[in-house]
């Protein structure tokens, strides 16, 4: 009977895999994109700003690859991704860090700037998940709101540096707003900011925008650090990729803190890394995707009266001061995760551009 009940079970969950598989396979034919199925009894995950379509074919491809390679250290493979990312990047293999996700460096950078005691200057609000280290470091958070059209007030930042700021953090493009600034500003701001302090740029979703990178900087600004990721567009957040792009004597400063410097990402997501930056089709279409649904999202929220802000990046941050009803018990409901309210003030709250039918459903749970 037991026998029986296993051959059951067995032939069950491979109809499953059959059936999520052809949903999957008849995406990607109409899409021309890798995706994940959509079955209605699955969780959508609108809250962290997943790159819905990834990992690219040519990163797992390479993944798979080196998983028996795992046994081993992978010194040469993380040498190659960094020349890989300095020539991405127009710097030196010695400008560049690597790391967990761009929260390490963020981490980093905490630490680094906390050994003497000071503040902290960061917009509000702001990816902000990381300042408790920075705060339990001993760095005391200075927010500066953002100004009526939800963009980084750099002037009233600047006015918020004092003798004491040890960081400065410019999310760019911003999370939870999706804005970007302005590029010869942000580079004013640097240049000025960075004689007072260490800057901070985080450019987790710059390849999501026109924007070009800042990364050049770093090669005449000692105090100037960027942080990038391989979470977002290249589809890769699980593998916890990341790097921060610094002047050489900086990096060494920042490397001096992790125990194995360059070394906290495994074989396999080095690998995935590589073959992801290669993957120039896999990108262009991300990006193609994210941007037709986007302006479906944004479309779909101004017919509800939901008004909301031109974003540059994979997600839309719009308000429920006029939404009728419990939005988030809505979403709860329909086993859809988004996040919560950011600002009070016109309940700002925001939401990840995800498939076409993922968006299709969040607007079915809401409307």
């Amino acid at each position: 009977m037991e026998t029986t009940r296993r051959k059951w079970l067995r032939n069950v969950a491979l109809g499953t895999a059959a059936l999520s598989f052809s949903r999957l396979e008849a995406f990607s034919r109409a899409a021309g994109h890798p995706t994940i199925p959509d079955a209605d009894n699955l969780t959508v995950r609108l809250s962290s700003n997943e790159n819905p379509y990834g990992p690219g074919p040519m990163a797992r491809k390479a993944m798979n690859e080196h998983v028996t390679a795992s046994n081993r250290y992978g010194w040469d493979l993380s040498g190659q991704l960094r020349t890989a990312l300095a020539q991405k990047d127009k710097v030196g293999d010695a400008n560049i860090l690597l790391a967990a996700g761009s929260t390490e460096i963020l981490n980093l950078v905490s630490e680094y700037c906390a050994q003497e005691k000071g503040s902290l200057v960061i917009a509000n609000p702001s990816y902000s998940s990381w300042t408790n280290v920075a705060e339990q470091a001993g760095l005391n958070v200075v927010s500066v709101p953002l100004t009526a059209d939800k963009k980084l007030n750099l002037p009233g930042m600047l006015t918020a540096i004092k003798t004491d700021t040890r960081l400065v953090y410019i999310c760019n493009p911003n999370n939870p707003t999706g804005t970007v600034c302005e590029r010869n500003g942000l580079i004013s701001f640097i240049r000025e900011a960075s004689q007072k302090a260490l800057v901070l740029v985080d450019e987790a979703y710059i390849d999501f925008s026109d924007q070009e990178s800042l990364s050049r900087l770093v090669l005449e600004n000692k105090n100037l650090v960027i942080a990038k990721t391989f979470s977002k567009i290249y589809g890769l957040a699980g593998a916890r990729v990341g790097y921060g792009i610094a002047h050489t004597e900086t990096t060494e400063r920042l490397s001096n803190l992790q125990c194995w410097p360059n070394g906290s990402t495994s074989v396999v997501s080095n690998a995935g890394a590589l073959a992801a930056l290669n993957d120039i089709d896999f990108v262009s279409k991300t990006r193609s995707l994210n941007e037709q649904v986007r302006k479906y999202t944004t479309g779909q929220l101004q017919k509800l009266n939901l008004p909301c802000i031109p974003s540059m990046t994979n997600f839309v941050y719009f308000s429920l001061a006029q939404y009728q009803g419990d939005f988030f018990k809505k979403l709860e409901d329909n086993n859809i995760s988004g996040t919560g309210i950011y600002e009070e003030d016109g309940k700002w709250t925001r939401i990840t551009i995800g498939t076409m039918q993922e968006m299709q459903r969040f607007f079915q749970a809401i409307g």
